[in-house]
């Protein structure tokens, strides 16, 4: 079932059993092996699961890179037909998701968007913040499933959530990649056959990093990672960051009970990817 309109939305949500668990997992199309594990969890832990398939015009700093991104919900839809369990996809018009105000709402999240994506793409955040919230509140799930692909945005939709005491459950889901280590993508099916083969090595240098960990500091693993993708052919680096995971400020000595991660967004063909690891 596909669902263009919020008011056809309320109405099949409007026929569920309210004692059934609702599980929802927003994407923005051009679907991929990574969206349909988040699917099939959802699936396996919820009765009814919605799909949401909204590109969503205000998390976009770059005109450019907002016209470029994939689209075709007819592909995206012929992917979940297969699979099992109750499902219904809503793709919604900008100005029905919106009512008619195509703007990003003000959100403060105790400085976890000042660093890494934040610092590069200015009202990212916001527009994630704002469509996210406006899917909960529509959708009104028991729980909604994110992948850690993108961890920066997934912290801050944990910290929203808590924000506004919304009555959802945020699951965090693992990086599902190609065989050759990347990160799976939307962005990757702009990239050439050439240039998503070699873009494994973003996996690659992650891995390293993770070893060097063990017996490094974290401002040498940055200069050695600064390094590598200097010297690597086709790849222009934006940031390598270490960070503790839960506020995502950079790491300045190593601590027992703190969790660390890898944070790093590079150039490849002009498509921006980025990619992170758990280094302990």
């Amino acid at each position: 079932m596909v669902l263009r309109q919020k008011r056809g939305l309320h109405g099949f949500l409007n026929t569920l059993d309210p004692n059934h668990s609702l599980g929802l997992v927003p994407t923005m199309g051009a679907l991929h092996f990574g969206h349909l594990s988040l699917i099939k969890k959802a699936l396996v832990e919820n009765e009814t699961v919605i799909v949401s398939i909204f590109i969503n015009p205000t998390q976009f700093d770059n005109r450019n890179d907002l016209e470029k991104y994939p689209a075709d919900l007819e592909k995206d839809i012929a992917l979940l037909e297969d699979l099992p369990g109750d499902l219904a996809v809503f793709a919604p018009h900008k100005d029905d998701m919106y009512d008619g105000q195509v703007a990003a709402a003000s959100y403060k999240f105790n400085g976890l968007d000042k660093v890494m994506e934040g610092t590069f793409r200015e009202g990212h955040f916001q527009g994630v913040a704002t469509i996210v919230e406006l899917l909960l509140r529509t959708v009104a799930p028991k729980r909604a499933y994110f992948g850690e692909k993108d961890f920066q945005q997934l912290q801050i939709i944990k910290n929203v959530v808590a924000q506004k005491n919304l009555p959802v459950t945020i699951v965090g889901c693992p990086i599902v990649r190609e065989p050759n280590g990347l990160a799976m993508s939307s962005r990757n099916e702009r990239l050439s056959a050439k240039a998503r083969e070699q873009a494994g090595f973003i996996h690659q240098t992650l891995l390293t990093a993770k070893l060097k960990f063990g017996t490094e500091n974290a401002q040498e693993i940055k200069d050695w990672a600064l390094g590598v993708f200097n010297k690597a052919e086709g790849f222009r680096l934006e940031y390598f960051e270490i960070v503790d995971e839960t506020t995502l400020t950079p790491i300045q000595a190593k601590q027992k009970n703190l969790k660390y991660r890898a944070f790093v967004a590079v150039y490849v063909e002009d498509v921006r990817l980025i990619d992170n690891m758990a280094l302990n």
